[in-house]
């Protein structure tokens, strides 16, 4: 990770890249219309020019004044009238030698027409151009004057100000420019606006420490042992970790289900369910083709709004196989514990009698010791040949004594080692949590007495755990089974839950009696094969 670094912000690299495409854009544009806009305004006034030429060219009085070769003062009257409402510079009617017949100044009339751009219209042409005359640089506009049988008779001029033409593209131009100011402060603000909602909608991030997070989220997606999938609003699977990918795989399901719509990839996934309820599910049992799973499904929100939803899961085989292994060091330890308690005993009781020489007593002690273990020992092997069940059995034993309660085995024969390893873990999670079941029924009881019997007919194991406690409540007998139902308070309730599964797995069965302050039976039968020798 790069956080070392200096990088210009985003905020700030929006505002340059917005206000610079903004100001390249208008300039350009600006530049174009400018020039577009000066092309046309020098087109118009020409055609203007152009236009009056025209028609000062059909009026009757100059037609006549022309081939009479009359009194100018007549047209000098009529063009000054013509040049004031137009605004022209100059209105110049001229003869066929060039002299001009009519002139803003009348001390100029009969002279030549100055700025030789008239030879073409003396020969019956119509035209425009720029030069300067005895008023200065001008648009000049000619046209041919002809009489009533198409024969010409001279030219008439119109010009226009240059300096009016170019005041007339400057105030173009400077409305452009103002337009284009308008333009690149509004492109700045809009910029500015742009660039802080950007910054909001990505929580003030900048872009490498938006990189760094999802490259952290990606290590985090693939590190972690839970199957991760999420979906979007649409439905579709946008997430799936490695880990849900190879539970995907050993449930048989096709590869990559990114892309993919939930409900026809994994209908079980009931994701769609939270994306509408908007409510998290949590420790829900569910199979994928089959094998087991734990999951947690939550939706995902953002400002208050529903984003997407989220699975996580994991293969509950593997969790159960951990369980057990937990299961067994607590077994084990509770087993020296309450060895250790019940040896530490019998050696203060050793130490004591040899400290008053009582050495008789001692013997017939260590003798009664001897035949009570004995007793155990056989006891306990004489119900089942499987040395792990067998020493699980004795543990409980060790246990139930220490705690002052009368704990009994009997069997109709010994029970053999099963074929499947299998077996002897759910059965030692059986008998474990229906006999700590037992003890927790009967610690409020004077007298507390807990049986286990376990019978094989040959095809199949009955186990019956029975107890002299208080029995089960009312309320909770109908769904006894269920995970997290118990009387015990939070965090129990999983004992019975994780019977019902070993039940199930064995292929079993589970039944019970009870009866309020008279004590609970339950009873475990599943089919048993014996291990061939």
């Amino acid at each position: 990770m790069n956080f070392g670094k200096k990088y210009i912000s985003l905020q700030t690299v929006i505002i340059i890249f917005v206000v610079t495409v903004v100001i390249a854009a208008l300039t350009a544009t600006g530049i174009l219309l400018a020039s577009a806009t000066a092309d046309n305004i020098e087109k118009h006034q020409a055609e203007k020019a152009m236009g009056i030429a025209q028609t000062v060219s059909a009026v009757p009085l100059i037609k006549k004044s022309l081939e009479e070769n009359g009194d100018p003062k007549e047209m000098q009257a009529f063009t000054r009238k013509i040049r004031q409402d137009t605004n022209m510079l100059f209105i110049v009617v001229m003869d066929m030698e060039g002299k001009r017949k009519t002139h803003p100044n009348s001390e100029l009339i009969g002279k030549p027409f100055v700025g030789g751009d008239e030879i073409h219209a003396l020969k019956g042409k119509r035209y425009t151009s720029i030069a300067e005359g005895t008023l200065g640089p001008s648009l000049r506009a000619f046209h041919p004057v002809y009489n009533d049988e198409g024969k010409q008779i001279g030219a008439v001029s119109v010009g226009i100000s240059l300096k009016n033409v170019k005041e007339a593209v400057n105030k173009s131009r400077n409305i452009i420019y103002a337009g284009m100011g308008v333009g690149i402060l509004l492109g700045v603000i809009g910029a500015v606006f742009l660039a802080r909602r950007i910054n909001r909608i990505l929580f003030g991030l900048e872009p490498y420490k938006i990189a760094n997070l999802l490259e952290e989220r990606n290590a985090m997606l693939e590190s972690v042992r839970e199957g991760i999938i999420a979906v979007n609003p649409e439905h579709t699977i946008v997430v799936a970790n490695a880990e849900a990918l190879r539970i995907f795989q050993k449930a048989g399901l096709p590869p990559d289900p990114v892309g993919k719509k939930v409900d026809e990839y994994l209908p079980v996934s009931r994701l769609i369910r939270i994306l509408q309820s908007a409510k998290p599910e949590y420790d829900q049992e569910s199979d994928i083709n089959g094998l087991p799973i734990l999951v947690n499904r939550v939706p995902v929100k953002v400002n208050g709004q529903i984003v997407g939803a989220i699975s996580t899961f994991r293969d509950k085989s593997e969790m159960k196989a951990l369980a057990e292994q937990l299961t067994g060091v607590r077994t084990y330890a509770d087993a020296l514990r309450a060895q250790t308690h019940e040896f530490m005993n019998i050696l203060h009781v050793i130490t004591g009698m040899v400290h008053i020489k009582e050495y008789d007593g001692l013997e017939k002690y260590l003798r009664k010791q001897t035949r009570l273990y004995q007793s155990e020992t056989g006891s306990v092997s004489n119900i089942v040949k499987d040395p792990v069940i067998a020493g699980f059995l004795l543990s409980k034993r060790s246990y139930a004594r220490e705690n002052l309660v009368k704990l009994t085995f009997s069997s109709n024969i010994p029970l053999p080692v099963s074929a499947d390893p299998n077996t002897t873990h759910h059965m030692i999670t059986i008998l474990g949590n229906l006999i700590e079941n037992a003890f927790d029924a009967v610690k409020e009881n004077t007298e507390k007495h807990v049986s286990v019997t376990i019978d094989y007919d040959g095809l199949a194991c009955t186990m019956t755990v029975k107890d002299n406690g208080k029995g089960i409540h009312q309320e909770i007998r109908d769904n006894i089974f269920q995970k997290a139902k118990s009387t015990k308070g939070p965090y129990n309730g999983f004992g019975l839950s994780n019977v019902r599964q070993s039940v199930r797995a064995l292929g079993g069965t589970i039944t019970f009696e009870t009866e309020e302050k008279a004590g609970t039976s339950f009873t475990v039968k599943f089919p048993y094969r014996e291990k061939d020798e």
